[in-house]
């Protein structure tokens, strides 16, 4: 069986919209671990992280990828916080084809400055704080990809094309 592909990256840098668009070319499911959180939890992101605070997000964002990387093989888009804890690093690294999507500042502000969704961002200066967690974080994403793509000013269907073409040569390869 095939190793799940998994999208990690910044809030922003297009991890649900490629996600959708791979899994399309690569005839895969797609789940964005978010979506399933929220599912599970019958409440969003932003009251989850009100309610149980960030602590309390990162568990039960934990649970849900040790649970999706049990099943079938997917497209799975990430949180941006999910590199934060090494247990998730560990599980990313050793179960899935990791793919980091990468996206200057600029390009991460315009794309989530109107995103009332995104607790972390519910700040006087969002720049500064995608600043921040760029900082803490790339090395983490750099840590557990296999692939990193850059998303700057490229149509989602041409990054979506370039990472199902990496995968498809990871499934081609001679094991």
């Amino acid at each position: 069986m095939s190793p799940s592909l998994i999208l990690v990256g910044p809030m922003g840098a297009g991890k649900s919209t490629i996600g959708r668009l791979v899994a399309g070319q690569l005839n895969l499911p797609f789940y964005d671990s978010d979506r399933v959180i929220e599912e599970r939890t019958g409440a969003d992101i932003p009251w989850i992280f009100d309610v149980e605070g960030e602590a309390g997000f990162r568990q039960r964002e934990t649970a849900v990828l040790a649970d999706m990387l049990q099943g079938e093989t997917m497209v799975l888009a990430t949180g941006g916080g999910i590199v934060i804890r090494d247990e998730n690093r560990q599980m990313l690294k050793d179960q899935g084809f990791v793919v980091y999507l990468t996206a200057s500042l600029s390009q991460l502000v315009e794309r989530t400055y109107k995103d009332k969704k995104r607790p972390l961002l519910q700040v006087d200066d969002p720049e500064a704080k995608i600043r921040e967690l760029i900082a803490q974080r790339d090395p983490l994403y750099r840590e557990v990809a296999h692939l990193s793509v850059k998303t700057d000013r490229r149509s989602p269907r041409a990054v979506a094309q370039e990472v199902a073409q990496a995968y498809r040569k990871l499934d081609s390869s001679p094991q």
